[in-house]
């Protein structure tokens, strides 16, 4: 069964970098649309950045012009560079294959390709 694995986050201060990995297994990982999406503390789920199956990239105005998604097929791997960091976006971030279900307050809610199911997500905090 599908199975996603977040990594890479950590305490960075407002200005900083992070990249964030989720690697991905049990399904053909390169014919599917993949997302990242945050749920911030207090707030609700945010779906940031997505990526088509054929590169094409889409993201939130929150974060457009400093975040990047990215995919590597072979290694199964989707990625967000986060640039120039801001305080707001202190959040867990979580990947998933996206439907057009809408995204429920809390991101553990929002169906997704393979049901229900989301990975453990990895906390990014900025702070100074």
């Amino acid at each position: 069964q599908a199975r996603l694995v977040e990594s890479g986050g950590g305490s960075v201060q407002p200005g900083g970098s992070l990249r964030l990995s989720c690697a991905a297994s049990g399904f053909a990982f390169e014919i599917y649309g993949m997302a990242w999406y945050r749920q911030g503390p207090r707030q609700d789920c945010e779906l940031v950045a997505s990526i088509a199956w054929d590169g094409s990239t889409s993201y939130s105005d929150s974060v457009k012009g400093r975040f990047t998604i990215s995919r590597d097929n072979a290694k199964s791997t989707l990625y967000l560079q986060m640039n120039a960091t801001k305080p707001e976006d202190t959040a867990v971030y979580y990947c998933n294959a996206p439907t057009r279900s809408t995204v429920q307050p809390m991101c553990v809610q929002t169906p997704g390709v393979f049901g229900d199911y989301w990975g453990q997500g990895t906390q990014v905090t900025v702070s100074s």
